[in-house]
């Protein structure tokens, strides 16, 4: 027998209230299809589940819920922007990550979501958090539905540093791609024919940048190989369909022409997704045409030729802080004065075989590097110098490649032709220097030494020099090494640190492994770190260095990305020509975090020309540095230009020792210009001063203490269990699960390390915000006594979600916008039937900290009549809320129509350059289904409907006297 019948009750099995449409008795058994106001949905429940509305209310659970729904609705109310702040929105992603931001860090976050296109360069120098700063963009991106797929694209050194601080900060996890997997994927996918994109496997990716360059050619490859190739490495990289893309060290891809593969791959990242963030510390490198392709990248329409790159222009796009203006929260500078000297070392008599040695290969360098002067063969002049830089390392490391370079020449005839296409000029002369400076020492010997045609009579010249490398070898430690261990020494004396962390930094891995050998025999523990280490070895050695070894020594290519804050003290035992190297050196340990002054040493063979040179370089850098500031000056001297201009410098001085003052003023006087020209002509302009205050507003937001009386709350309230143990807690869910050693607050997470942070992310903590249940008339009100309040404070308080659901009901597959808005609107009504907004706000807040004592509850009734009359003075103050948050899903909709638009456009650009007509064809048609289907999803999204449910009621008394 089926009866219809519309009638309210509680649903046990729900916990909530529901309409029961359809009664139905069957073999002995009433079942009844009901209405879920909550879910909009109708289910079917057993009548014994379910009990009359007006059933008596339990106050030591009622007083629980109530405390549950009035949080839940701050939390809500967050998640949806409307905080009722007169600053606007609050940011999410710094109280829901495991990061406590920094001043600078915030300002960049409020900057990149100020404005609809989110395209901008993050500029900051080096140690500053750039990495941070994206990580919260992308997060708040996230909490507000704008994002879903992030790529990240990093030189091969920094991706795996990028997967771990996404991991850690943010609780972000991000698949690490290099070359090799990329092959792994395609065969994953091949079964699928044309269909799919191995890179449509992950909505999160991070990628090495030199893995995914398009080639336009390669020594023995087909056309079809090479086709292949940039089909699956670019083409279905740019074609994947990204909200967000992220480039680290994008000044790499400013290149020298349009036609330069990396710059190929910045724009086809460009038009690959509406949002990018370009990353930098040194983006314009005095470069101006190479910074307005990079500026092009962000806006082509802003910055469509050179000219256009102008301050006022640029100012919009770029996110920059100088160090020497960032602080820390309390406002303080966030950076010590540094210590940095010089230690000159000295040949003593036992050190002749090396002086000996020093200078045999000085004049060997001279032959060769003037054979590359008349041949202009600049490959075998760069192997010339870094002879030079070998002998001025260490014996093991001229020793060592001397070997080589006889095996070489005795093992067959060379030609300079094998050399790679850095060297043959095909990309040009500036994207073959800038390719070269980007390298380290150690890697740019081990491509030019084996490919370098022979000198005239070098192979007898390499036998001498072999000859007095193995006696000096023999003869005992270098001068260098000598005094290295004195100075480990005393440091440790200085410090009154038996265990000290020392950072060593040479440029060639021979030398590595020899100081190794000679510390290790001294009994102290040591890590090394070198280029050709991937990256699992590298997180290794890091955390061999923080947790036991005593020394890290590591090459400039090692050294990239490293995070080392726990140490302090760095030597840096061979020194690199450019002293933008140096700087990044010393920015390991100079870094956000560091406690201590940081001490760099700088060592230098006393009687060689290198050391002359860089005496007198350094003394008028000093200079400029004094005038213009090392922010300033780093975008100069971090380029390939001014790595020339020092190398010149050097090798004249090699040429000709009489020389050095000259040069070196020659060299100064180029790098004075151009910072003097930079200074005027920058685009970049000065920094933004950090905003102590807002850091400090959002440090105290209660969000998470919300987050906290929200979850223990509803837990206590709805059979769960929430049990405090001193700075945590234990729950226990409904359901059985239990999450141990939980904290609300990214502060307490960091004071607590092995506590769970518990955040929005959290889909049990979000489901308890966003799915608050509705009042339904016949439901008891409960009368309530609330402390704090002002004596006079008598009447019915209602609290309401007023809401815009779009017509997307069942949710969208391709739109970027919440399918649903809500606003809370509290409402009081005194005893006259006076209805007053403010007195309502306020017994909201008071509920989130103040004790709920529950004194009775009205008769059925009464509390049908109660709650029409709170719902009737809602409607009336809803009205402009409504509007408010209809124009605001109206506003986003017209933003996710440019969004989609420049997605789509880019996709089909991307998919328009894909050299397979079959292929381009089949995902052209795949692209033009997607964007129909999201042009659909738009349609339906702007028809709205608007609803508002009353989600806590009660009638507020005095406290009775006890």
């Amino acid at each position: 027998m089926t009866a219809v019948v519309k009638q309210w009750l509680f649903s046990t099995v729900h916990n909530c209230a529901c309409k029961v449409i359809e009664e139905q008795t069957l073999w002995g058994q009433t079942v009844c299809r009901v209405w879920l106001p909550n879910q909009d949905a109708v289910v079917r429940v057993s009548r014994s589940a379910l009990r009359p509305l007006g059933a008596d209310l339990r106050p030591d659970i009622e007083g629980h819920r109530i405390a549950y729904v009035a949080a839940a609705a701050k939390v809500a109310e967050v998640l949806d922007g409307g905080t009722g702040d007169i600053n606007g929105p609050v940011l999410m992603a710094p109280m829901e990550s495991n990061v406590i931001p920094l001043p600078h860090q915030l300002y960049a976050l409020s900057r990149a979501i100020s404005g609809d296109r989110i395209r901008y360069l993050l500029a900051d120098e080096v140690g500053l958090g750039k990495t941070i700063e994206a990580g919260l963009i992308m997060r708040e991106l996230k909490l507000r539905g704008l994002v879903r797929r992030t790529l990240v694209v990093a030189p091969k050194g920094l991706a795996t540093q990028w997967v771990a601080e996404m991991q850690s900060h943010f609780d972000e996890r991000f698949q690490l791609v290099l070359g090799e997997d990329i092959g792994a994927m395609q065969r994953l996918t091949s079964g699928t024919g044309l269909a799919a994109s191995p890179w449509a496997m992950f909505d999160q990716v991070i990628v090495s940048l030199d893995s995914v360059k398009p080639l336009d050619r390669r020594r023995g490859w087909s056309q079809a190989r090479i086709t292949e190739f940039n089909r699956s490495r670019f083409e279905d990289l740019i074609t994947a369909g990204w909200d967000l893309v992220v480039v680290d060290e994008a000044h790499r891809l400013g290149g020298s022409t349009d036609t330069v593969a990396r710059y190929k791959l910045g724009r086809g990242l460009a038009e690959a997704a509406p949002y990018i963030l370009l990353l930098s510390a040194t983006p314009h490198q005095g470069k101006s045409d190479s910074f307005h392709r990079l500026l092009n990248l962000l806006d082509d329409d802003a910055f469509p030729e050179a000219g256009s790159v102008t301050r006022e222009r640029v100012a919009p796009f770029v996110i920059r802080t100088e160090k020497r203006k960032a602080i820390d929260a309390e406002g303080k500078p966030l950076f010590k004065p540094r210590r940095t000297q010089m230690a000159p070392i000295a040949w003593e008599a036992r050190h002749y075989p090396q002086q000996r040695l020093y200078e045999a290969v000085s004049d060997y360098v001279r032959d060769g590097y003037n054979h590359a002067v008349r041949e202009k063969k600049r490959h075998i002049g760069f192997l010339m110098i870094l002879m030079q830089r070998l002998v001025t390392s260490s014996t093991r490391a001229i020793l060592t490649t001397l070997e080589r370079r006889q095996a070489v020449l005795k093992g067959s005839e060379l030609r300079d032709r094998q050399l790679s296409l850095r060297f043959d000029g095909t990309n040009g002369r500036d994207a073959e220097t800038q390719e070269i400076y980007d390298m380290d020492a150690q890697e740019l010997l081990d491509e030019l030494l084996s490919h370098v045609s022979a000198l005239k009579n070098e192979r007898g010249h390499v036998e001498t020099l072999l000859e007095a490398a193995r006696a000096c070898e023999q003869a005992g430690p270098d001068a260098k090494t000598e005094a290295l261990i004195d100075l480990i020494y005393r440091l440790q004396a200085e410090e009154n640190e038996p265990d000290l962390k020392v950072l060593i930094f040479t440029e060639f891995v021979p030398t590595q492994e020899m100081l190794k050998e000679f510390l290790e025999a001294r009994g102290i523990r040591v890590a090394t770190l070198n280029g050709s280490m991937d990256m699992d070895a590298r997180k290794r050695v890091q955390d061999d260095f923080r947790l036991d070894a005593r020394v890290l020594i590591s090459t400039d290519a090692g050294g990239e990305g490293l995070n080392l804050q726990f140490c302090h003290v760095i030597i840096n035992y061979d020194m690199p020509w450019n002293p933008m190297r140096l700087e990044q050196r010393i920015g390991r340990v100079d870094r956000i975090g560091q406690t201590r002054t940081v001490r760099a040493i700088n060592f230098a063979i006393e009687d060689s020309v290198e050391f002359r040179v860089r005496e007198v370089l350094e003394q008028k850098l000093a200079v400029i540095f004094e005038e213009f500031g090392i922010d300033k000056t780093g975008d100069v001297l971090d380029s390939a230009q001014a790595g020339e201009l020092f190398e010149e410098a050097f090798a004249a001085a090699i040429l000709d020792p009489e020389s050095i003052e000259r040069t070196a003023e020659h060299a100064t006087t180029q790098i004075r210009d151009e910072i003097r020209k930079a200074r005027e002509s920058s685009p970049l302009g000065a920094s933004a001063e950090p905003d102590t205050r807002s850091a400090e507003q959002l440090r105290l937001h209660p969000l998470p203490t919300w987050l906290e009386r929200m979850t223990v709350s509803y837990l206590s309230g709805h059979g769960g269990k929430a049990e405090h143990k001193r700075l945590t807690w234990d729950l226990t869910w409904p359901d059985g699960e239990r999450f141990a050693k939980c904290v609300f607050s990214a502060r307490d997470a960091e004071s607590t390390p092995d506590a769970e942070l518990i955040t929005l992310e959290n889909s049990r903590t979000r489901r308890l915000a966003l799915n608050l249940p509705m009042i339904v008339a016949g439901e008891p009100i409960p009368v309530v006594a609330i402390n704090g309040l002002p004596p006079g404070i008598e009447g019915a308080f209602g609290l309401f979600e007023i809401r815009v659901q779009s017509g997307l009901v069942s949710g969208g597959r391709l739109i970027r916008v919440p399918l649903a808005r809500r606003r809370y609107l509290g409402v009081f009504v005194d005893e006259q039937d006076r209805v007053f907004l403010p007195t309502a706000r306020h017994i909201w807040d008071a509920i989130q900290t103040a004790e709920i004592k529950i004194e009775d509850s009205l008769e059925p009734l009464a509390s049908e009549a109660f709650h029409a009359r709170l719902v009737d003075a809602a409607k009336q103050a809803g009205e402009h809320a409504f509007s408010a948050l209809r124009q605001e899903h109206l506003d986003a909709i017209d933003r996710e129509v440019e969004r989609g638009t420049t997605a789509m456009t880019a996709r089909r650009r991307a998919i328009e350059r894909v050299g397979l007509a079959e292929v381009r064809q089949h995902r052209m048609k795949r692209c033009d289904a997607e964007d129909a289907e999201w042009r659909r999803e738009v349609a339906d999204a702007r028809q709205i409907v608007p609803e508002i449910r009353p989600i806590l009621l009660m009638r507020v008394i005095r406290a009775r006297s006890s």
